[in-house]
């Protein structure tokens, strides 16, 4: 498995509409897994197509239930939610957005229909940070940042802090 470059804000692969996948292949398969590598190094719980410069619409997922399963993820091919019901309101960051994290309103519970990399159907319902995760990284396959979901003035104090940040790290 490869490690793969993560794009980061403002690259405008992370604002287009991701691409129905149509071809379920070794090369996708190949793709989830490097997908997952990257992830788990990051280290982060998601990780959205476009993130890495592909604009298709597959995520993975970190899927582990508990310490003892460390490593478990899973691959969303094409998913779109069905169903949210409740709102909870939870701190969130992002693998793209370096140097934030916030408190984002989300639905409390969502059901997502999406298929496998085998391209059958599947169904699966999250609740709580689970279907924070599911509900994050397919915003990223719409062209939506989680910052999208703050206040303007909010906002507007990140993308100052992040202007900020860049200049550090280019001296």
């Amino acid at each position: 498995m490869t490690i793969l470059k993560i794009c980061e804000f403002p690259d405008p692969v992370l604002r287009q509409q991701a691409a129905p996948v149509d071809v379920f292949d070794e090369q996708l398969d190949k793709l989830a897994a490097d997908m997952a590598a990257t992830m788990f190094d990051a280290p982060g719980v998601g990780l959205a197509a476009p993130q890495i410069g592909k604009s298709i619409k597959m995520i993975v997922v970190d899927h582990s239930r508990q310490e003892e399963a460390p490593g478990v993820w899973l691959a969303l091919v094409n998913p779109e939610i069905v169903a949210a019901e409740g709102r909870q309101c939870d701190s969130e960051g992002c693998l793209s957005v370096p140097e934030l994290t916030s408190k984002v309103n989300r639905h409390r519970k969502v059901t997502v229909r999406y298929q496998n990399l085998q391209g059958q159907p599947q169904e699966i319902t999250a609740e709580d940070r689970f279907a924070v995760v599911l509900q994050h990284e397919i915003d990223h396959l719409n062209g939506v940042l989680f910052l999208d979901h703050l206040s303007s003035l909010k906002r507007h104090l990140y993308l100052k802090k992040y202007k900020k940040w860049l200049e550090q790290q280019q001296n």
